[in-house]
């Protein structure tokens, strides 16, 4: 491995944990209807389970209200079940053609609950990110025990590697800040 490459792979680890960070953060529930927030129900589709995504079309009708509508109405009455089964705590209006979920506006302590929510994840995702920093540079080190860096190069390598890490937890910062916002907004 060389200077280069170890620089590449502490980025593209670092973008992994954002990403992640960021598909988790669109789960947790604002004031808002996010289609993201049934992307984690599963349904028991003919004894398989499959996201909900593959057996209904998710639509955002009005601010504080997603629509479900199956590709097979057979599934109505599973889908139904699932989202019941489900901790989003919000109760599914079945109409026979189409399940609409209305968002009740959140409460101060569940507004309070989510953004504490929102903070621990950015913290494992910073915990994630100090990780990949730790292992890049164990491996900059074996290079330079190894003769491959130079004592210049490892002191530079370390520097970089310190430098993305702090670049991705500014990234982190800014998501944190953007979402727990969303979540106090009344």
């Amino acid at each position: 491995m060389s200077y280069p490459v170890i620089v590449k792979e502490t980025k593209d680890k670092m973008e992994k944990a954002l990403h992640h960070l960021a598909d988790q953060l669109k789960t947790i529930r604002t004031s808002r209807a996010s289609p993201a927030l049934v992307d984690g129900i599963r349904v028991d589709y003919y004894g398989t389970m499959s996201p909900l995504s593959q057996v209904a079309q998710i639509s955002i009708p009005e601010p504080r209200q997603i629509m479900i509508k199956p590709f097979d109405m057979s599934a109505l009455q599973e889908i139904s079940k699932a989202i019941q089964k489900s901790d989003l705590g919000i109760q599914p209006q079945n109409d026979g053609k189409v399940i609409r979920l209305t968002m009740p506006p959140l409460s101060g302590d569940q507004r309070k609950k989510y953004a504490s929510r929102v903070k621990e994840l950015c913290e494992e995702a910073r915990v994630s990110m100090r990780n990949v920093r730790r292992d890049q540079n164990k491996h900059a080190d074996a290079l330079h025990k190894d003769s491959k860096l130079t004592e210049d190069e490892n002191k530079k390598l370390h520097d970089e590697i310190q430098k993305l890490l702090k670049e991705y937890e500014d990234k982190v910062s800014g998501l944190q800040d953007k979402k727990t916002a969303e979540v106090m907004e009344v």
